[in-house]
């Protein structure tokens, strides 16, 4: 299968995507989930004309007059008496603004006479009144579909009695490790013998995605217990990631497998560094991965192919914010026969460094990192000073 560009690749998988459903949960339960229906408000906000500051509530007319205070108005509590001529009452913020009043006067502003009255000493700016309705109105839209559910959306929900959420069901997410070499984290590795770090940071990717991860364990270099691994990973959910066997070693034989478990392997190779390997299938049951084994280049294939397609299954209406910042420093490669993802860091002065790492297994660089630049085929040189667009990871 021949090797092909990134866009073809971004295009192939997010045209892949499927729907997982929708599922409801309290309003509580919904930080960080995808919103799949409309939260509508079932009251005016604010639902009464309310003072913004605390004051006297009195008419614009009277400003120039001696007022009587006639009641004090504490938030939570309702007027009793209607403010009419050189009358005004003590009102704190966020209480009913009583009726007759058409302003509010801050403390501030005001004097108060020997006779216990109150006289305006400002000039006049604004009413200091929240109309009834001015936010929202009753049965208005506040919170559309396809957001990802942040704590200000929680609270614009409690305000409007939305006490339940449609949301879209997470993607269950299977993580497979392929290869003899590795050893789980909390085994010291023997000679020629690597911890499997791909998996953890797998999950943990899939996690922040908003989807539902489960790891199946190491698959050795053995084909049928990489088919049987497999085949039951992809049984139990929407998707399938694996890392390693996609290579062109003598043990690399996830694609052949991945064929014979069902999976229609739609590419194989891709014009990036790193993760040239990446391999994307499609099965009747799930849609498939298979990365790269070495761990920075599965991290930024997932970020850049498997992250978008996760959004867009969930129905996450995806705004990549890319932040534009000049190179710190010049950037040069040797070659340039593919689209090149450069991990690099945001220096306090506001410019962007490349991050030193030797190489697609030099996973320990990545903590440093900001977010990734690009640079397309054929591109060798980033000039210092040279704008560049970051995608923050």
């Amino acid at each position: 299968m021949e090797m092909i560009l990134f866009d073809q690749a971004f295009e192939i998988v997010l045209n892949s995507a499927f729907s997982t459903g929708t599922e409801t949960v309290l309003f509580t339960d919904s930080l960080n989930r995808i919103l799949a229906g409309n939260v509508v408000s079932d009251l005016d906000m604010p639902s009464f004309n309310k003072s913004s500051v605390d004051g006297f509530a009195c008419r614009k007319a009277d400003l120039d007059k001696e007022l009587e205070i006639i009641e004090t108005i504490a938030a939570g509590n309702t007027p009793v008496k209607p403010v009419s001529l050189a009358q005004c009452s003590r009102i704190m913020t966020g209480a009913p603004v009583p009726d007759g009043a058409d302003c509010v006067i801050m403390v501030e502003d005001t004097l108060l006479t020997p006779s216990g009255k109150v006289r305006f000493k400002a000039t006049f700016k604004k009413e200091n009144i929240a109309i009834k309705g001015e936010d929202v109105k009753k049965g208005e839209i506040i919170l559309k579909p396809g957001r990802i559910i942040k704590p200000q959306d929680i609270a614009v929900m409690a305000s409007a009695g939305y006490t339940h959420a449609t949301v879209s069901k997470k993607p269950l997410v299977g993580v497979i490790s392929s290869g003899s070499e590795l050893v789980e984290p909390d085994q010291f590795p023997g000679i020629s013998q690597i911890r499997n770090s791909n998996a953890f940071q797998l999950m943990a990717q899939v996690e922040r995605s908003g989807a539902s991860g489960k790891y199946y364990g190491i698959a050795t270099d053995d084909e049928d217990e990489t088919y049987n691994i497999i085949a039951r990973a992809i049984s139990e959910n929407d998707m399938v990631l694996i890392t390693g066997g996609v290579s062109m070693g003598d043990f690399d034989f996830v694609p052949s497998v991945l064929e014979r478990a069902g999976v229609r392997i739609q590419f194989s190779r891709v014009a990036v560094q790193p993760g040239k390997p990446t391999t994307f299938g499609i099965h009747d049951k799930a849609i498939v991965f298979g990365l790269p084994g070495n761990p920075v280049s599965s991290f930024i294939q997932f970020e850049m192919l498997v992250r978008p397609l996760i959004y867009k299954m969930m129905g996450f209406q995806c705004r990549q914010l890319n932040i534009v910042l000049p190179m710190k420093e010049m950037f040069s490669r040797k070659y340039a026969e593919r689209m090149a993802f450069i991990p690099v860091r945001i220096t306090n002065e506001g410019s962007v460094d490349a991050v030193e790492y030797h190489g697609s297994a030099h996973i320990s660089a990545i903590p440093e990192a900001d977010g990734i630049i690009s640079l397309p085929i054929g591109i060798k040189t980033i000039e210092k000073g040279e704008l560049v667009s970051v995608r923050q990871i």
